[in-house]
């Protein structure tokens, strides 16, 4: 077997027993990227130096005896988490040449680890869009049929762990951009709960809502990560101070006794049928392993997707007013006679034309005459969201549905007509809302061999139970 087609801990193994090393996994990790990323374009950009002294440097501590789960594993970031010394450019003109004076807590994080980051991933601009056609660099490919969308906004990250190019990758979800594009390409993204891992250094989107995870082969690989990532982080006060434990503890545990719920507005009007009928013989697997299965309703679900979009544009409008080309950033050039026209074309020449959509929609939202309407409204529906799930884990351990109501679809089919795009976040946007973790793996393929993502959900800090439980399904499934 190829190092390339290792999970992470089988890499791992192989790497404290010596069998290889570090260096020799980051370039074998480099030759497949030459091969393979030029029709795919899973990177904005490579880390080839900083990649091979940081193998060195977990060769050492491998032979010193000091190595961690992730040491000398090669991994992929997203673009919009902060790396010092090295661009983070939000797949944007905006920050193209911007190079963070910090580290993001997870980078540190993988530094402590002595993993191996081999690049910044693609993604849409600024993590708004769900097809990672939204990038100002290059459109990102999906790996299992390459004329589809990998799915967004960690496109990249979800396209280089299906192609084999990266062991596993980071990414932030903030309506389902870790778990959407992990249906689409056919492998396991972790969106943990709101505040399990610290936001410091993640370039905002909507913060009250995002969150980073992480994507890998298998559900045990993404259980080893979080355990590296996940923590409290003095510097981010949405950062929740908690015993996290081992998530490897009790994954092979099973599910025997365990209740599940299927709500039913998950699987109505809109669902590809191959879509509802995999996930529900996901179900019915869960039952001969010993889950008990039962319907319920979340009938708050309707206007999850509403509230949605005008709680994440109203924080994106605030939290982009910060790029206006007198800092750092994008700076259009020529002489202005007014400041306005100087933010004016700055914004209007460094912004893609979805993140205009997005600040536009959530400045009309949070304005004069409209906030009450709007933003005040969804924030209420938030709470009956909330409430809603609160209700549902009273008396079951997860929720199973599908990720998204269609399968991956043609590169630039529904670029024309973004609200049909906004609607395949139906399913994931409601996990965000309302704070809690979310599992995608995949259940299945549809008719075109591509695969199909099922979603598990749990109460707020259950991630072991999620793991516990897609653990479970994925060996009985093979």
């Amino acid at each position: 077997m190829n190092i390339t087609d290792l999970t992470v801990k089988e890499l791992s193994e192989k790497l404290h027993k010596r069998e290889i090393s570090a260096v020799d996994a980051a370039e074998e990790y480099f030759s497949k990227i030459e091969n393979t990323d030029d029709e795919i374009g899973a990177f904005v950009r490579l880390t080839r130096e900083a990649a091979l002294k940081q193998a060195e440097n977990a060769d050492k501590a491998i032979a010193e005896g000091s190595a961690a789960a992730l040491t000398g594993i090669p991994y992929g970031m997203k673009d919009n988490i902060c790396t010092r010394g090295s661009i983070t450019s939000c797949a944007s003109k905006m920050l193209e040449n911007f190079v963070p004076p910090f580290d993001a807590f997870v980078t540190k994080k993988m530094q402590e680890a002595n993993a191996v980051m081999l690049g910044k991933m693609n993604m849409d601009e600024f993590a708004m869009g769900s097809t990672t056609e939204n990038s100002a660099f290059h459109v990102t490919k999906n790996p299992r049929d390459t004329s589809c969308v990998p799915g967004g906004s960690s496109g990249g990250s979800a396209a280089a762990v299906a192609a084999g190019e990266t062991a596993f990758a980071l990414g932030s979800d903030t309506g389902g951009s870790i778990r959407q594009p992990a249906a689409f390409c056919g492998v396991v993204g972790l969106k943990p709960t709101y505040g399990t891992v610290s936001r410091n250094g993640l370039v905002a989107f909507a913060s009250s809502l995002d969150q980073i995870g992480p994507l890998a082969r298998t559900v045990e690989d993404a259980a080893i990560i979080l355990n590296a990532i996940a923590g409290h982080d003095p510097l981010d006060s949405t950062s929740v101070d908690r015993e996290y434990g081992d998530f490897t503890a009790d994954i092979g545990m099973g599910v025997k006794g365990m209740k599940a719920a299927l709500p039913k507005e998950y699987f109505g009007q809109g669902i590809h049928p191959e879509i509802k009928e995999a996930v529900m013989n996901a179900a019915k697997a869960f039952e001969k392993m010993g889950a008990e299965i039962e319907e319920v309703s979340i009938p708050a679900m309707e206007y999850a997707l509403p509230a949605y979009y005008v709680i994440s544009s109203s924080e994106a409008s605030s939290n982009l007013a910060r790029f206006d080309g007198v800092r750092y950033g994008y700076r259009a050039q020529g002489d202005f006679e007014e400041m306005d026209d100087f933010y004016k074309n700055t914004r209007s020449e460094g912004f893609g034309k979805e993140v205009k959509r997005r600040i536009m929609l959530g400045s009309f939202a949070l304005s004069s005459g409209y906030y009450d309407a709007y933003y005040k409204k969804a924030l209420q529906v938030r709470t009956l969201i909330i409430n809603d799930f609160n209700s549902v884990f009273e008396k079951h351990d997860f929720i199973i549905s599908p990720v998204a109501p269609t399968t991956a679809y043609k590169i630039g089919e529904k670029t024309a007509d973004p609200v049909e795009m906004y609607l395949g976040d139906i399913y994931t946007v409601p996990v965000n809302i309302a704070g809690l973790p979310g599992l995608s793996m995949p259940c299945g393929k549809d008719g075109n061999g591509l695969p199909i993502g099922m979603q598990l959900i749990g109460k707020a800090f259950s991630e072991s139970t999620l793991l516990r439980a897609g653990y479970a399904y994925e060996n009985y499934a093979g």
